[in-house]
């Protein structure tokens, strides 16, 4: 596997769809930036498909996250909203009679990196970039909320390139930085070559395959 870059900074990530491995790329971008001696950790801010523990509520991702992490948070300030249905968050919310709001997320955000600063912090999105919270507001109004730089994860599967090129646009047309990319290889693709030369070619920023 290619070497991914030791980043620096807070940065949003966020995939051409569910289950296309952002956490995995997150977990491998923390780390790196722990090889390369920097502070990191990573934020799962809401997180759908739970599962009780004599602990409480937990979330893969989110524990993955904070394994992959050199400082070590409580699992409530890592995924501070989590639900129990393994299905989009506002209709996961919606059964447990709960609302989620952008300015309670943010809030969180920013309670965590205030109060636990460190040389890079991943926010982890869920799905992909327009997945709503509630009936008026998307989850990626964090990241524009923030002004954070966005990474996006690429499945690569067919139809890739498309879902990949619209998010990327979607990105740019909320006003953010798009830094770059991560291909993430999982599986067998047919012409994945040349399937990785056309999201080079049409994708702005740093790219990378693992």
């Amino acid at each position: 596997m290619p070497a991914l870059p030791a980043l620096k900074g807070v940065f949003f990530i966020t995939g051409t769809d569910t289950e296309v491995g952002k956490t995995w790329v997150s977990c491998r971008l923390l780390e790196r930036a722990r090889e390369a001696g920097l502070s990191c950790y990573g934020l799962k801010p809401v997180a759908a498909g739970c599962e009780e523990t004599p602990e409480g509520l937990r979330n893969d991702d989110a524990v993955n996250l904070m394994a992959a992490s050199s400082v070590q948070l409580p699992y409530d300030v890592v995924n501070p909203v989590a639900l129990k249905a393994a299905i989009a968050p506002h209709i996961a919310a919606q059964q447990e009679g709960r609302r989620i709001t952008l300015a309670q997320l943010a809030g969180y955000v920013r309670g965590a990196i205030s109060s636990h600063p460190a040389d890079l912090i991943l926010v982890e999105g869920a799905g992909g970039w327009r997945v709503p919270l509630n009936d008026h507001e998307m989850l990626a109004g964090l990241a524009v909320e923030l002004s954070l730089p966005v990474i996006q994860v690429v499945g690569m599967k067919l139809g890739c390139i498309n879902h990949a090129i619209l998010t990327a646009e979607a990105i740019q047309a909320d006003g953010l930085r798009y830094t770059g990319t991560v291909a993430n290889c999982f599986g067998d693709m047919d012409v994945r070559e040349e399937n990785l030369l056309t999201l080079r070619q049409h994708l702005p920023g740093a790219f990378t395959v693992i």
